[in-house]
């Protein structure tokens, strides 16, 4: 049976339809019918937990509980006129999107038909040292092929919090979504895509590098209130979509969610090492999508 075809053979079983004067009603029965049988579908589980193989219709007993809810859901579906095959295939995109990689299959990069200097290098090594400043702020350096590789930076805080190592977080993104305005930038990798007008002004333009800034500033508040995911865990869906809505006019608006998420627990695992040593090499590969950390 399809969807809808359910949903529509639910909708004549409606004992509350939708009515002038009765709105609230008809909607209330079903929401409260939702909350009842998850009620009684948790009863379920906790007979399956306590009497174990013994009880018997455990099987029967969820299979009837789960329709009920299918029933509450397609009602209400039906009252804010809309069909379950919508939601579903709305679900399973916000699915893929949250939880399937698109990176690990996509075989092109969003510089692949520019020239050679409007492209990211599909491996780079960048050396990283601490130095004391003069104002005994620590400083961070970077260097890429014996240059220098960005402004020396200093956490910019009160706290020591490490935040001067944040260009890590950049390049996860170059390595992972093959995507950073900040690293195209002329101090940087110097490979804005100049030979597209509109690309260089909007995809690698100021615009866009303050995106990525926000962006990496954002995921390390979130990091820190979970020890910066020293144990694991994930990154927040409110978190994710924010990503996703502002970087909706960009070429990354391809990579999925779950594209995101390994990009920046992939560049906290490494700027966790590299806190940690105060030196050594960051090591990057597009092709493998991969960011490592050597200490030296």
């Amino acid at each position: 049976m399809e969807l809808d075809e359910y949903q529509t053979v639910a909708a004549s079983a409606d004992q509350v339809p939708l009515s002038a004067g009765e709105e609230l009603k008809s909607i209330m029965v079903p929401l409260l019918g939702l909350a009842g049988e998850s009620g009684s579908l948790l009863a379920e589980y906790k007979k399956r937990l306590r009497d174990g193989e013994s009880y018997i219709v455990f099987k029967e007993q969820v299979r009837e509980e789960l329709g009920d809810l299918l029933w509450y859901i397609a009602n209400l579906a039906t009252k804010a006129d809309l069909s379950l095959d919508e939601i579903a295939q709305f679900n399973i995109r916000k699915i893929r999107d949250r939880w399937m990689p698109l990176s690990s299959t996509k075989l092109e990069s969003f510089d692949a038909e520019c020239p050679v200097t409007e492209r990211f290098p599909r491996k780079f090594e960048i050396r990283v040292a601490e130095q004391s400043g003069g104002d005994d702020a620590a400083k961070v350096t970077l260097a890429y092929n014996g240059n220098a590789f960005g402004d020396a930076l200093t956490d910019n805080v009160y706290i020591d919090d490490g935040y001067r190592f944040h260009d890590v977080f950049h390049l996860a993104y170059v390595a992972v979504l093959g995507w950073s305005p900040v690293m195209r930038g002329k101090s940087f990798f110097n490979c804005k895509r100049r030979s597209d007008k509109k690309k260089d002004r909007n995809e690698d333009g100021g615009r866009a590098g303050v995106i990525d800034e926000a962006i990496t500033a954002l995921a390390f508040v979130e990091a820190e209130k979970y020890g910066f995911f020293e144990n694991g865990g994930s990154v927040s869906s409110t978190l994710l979509r924010t990503i996703r809505d502002v970087t909706g006019p960009f070429d990354v608006s391809s990579c999925s969610a779950a594209d995101w998420e390994a990009a920046i627990l992939l560049g906290f695992k490494v700027w966790r090492d590299l806190k940690k040593a105060k030196r050594g090499v960051i090591v990057g590969d597009l092709d493998k999508k991969t960011l490592e950390f050597v200490s030296s």
